[in-house]
């Protein structure tokens, strides 16, 4: 059996484009910066600080890989869920929990060994804002499996 069928694909590419694109606006409101700058922040996991001085070219790449992650992300939940059927039907407290998983994977896995090369930091308000973004950014993934059919 494929660990990914291509009846799960919709399901991934929804919710991925759909938790990514919210988590791009959280960003915009958590750190009070428009868009392109969080795009670009997002590049620098690639570029490393030159991301912000490459303009329209590095919030492209920004995008396409938050919108990427975000569907590797999805993906991961889609999987699980068709393999752990309890994920369903308590996807509320399924989306939760994943979101805060994604929240410390990101922030002290991928963040560090990415060009930007450090942990984060957070003001109390940034880190409630990242965590509120991520229960978001979870729960979203899950609805959207939940409400699949099977």
């Amino acid at each position: 059996m494929p660990l990914v069928r291509h009846s799960d694909i919709r399901a991934i590419l929804l919710s991925g484009f759909t938790a990514g694109t919210m988590d791009i606006g959280a960003a915009c409101l958590i750190y009070n910066v428009g868009p392109i700058i969080v795009l670009q922040a997002i590049a620098a996991g690639q570029l490393g600080d030159r991301s912000y001085s490459e303009g329209a070219t590095s919030a492209v790449l920004g995008l396409t890989l938050q919108w990427a992650m975000s569907c590797l992300i999805a993906s991961i939940y889609v999987v699980a869920a068709r393999r752990l059927p309890v994920l369903n039907r308590r996807w509320l407290a399924s989306g939760l929990v994943y979101g805060v998983i994604v929240f410390v994977v990101m922030n002290y896995v991928v963040v560090p060994l990415s060009a930007v090369g450090k942990h984060p930091t957070f003001t109390t308000r940034t880190l409630i804002g990242n965590l509120l973004a991520m229960f978001l950014f979870g729960l979203v993934i899950s609805f959207i499996e939940h409400r699949r059919p099977s």
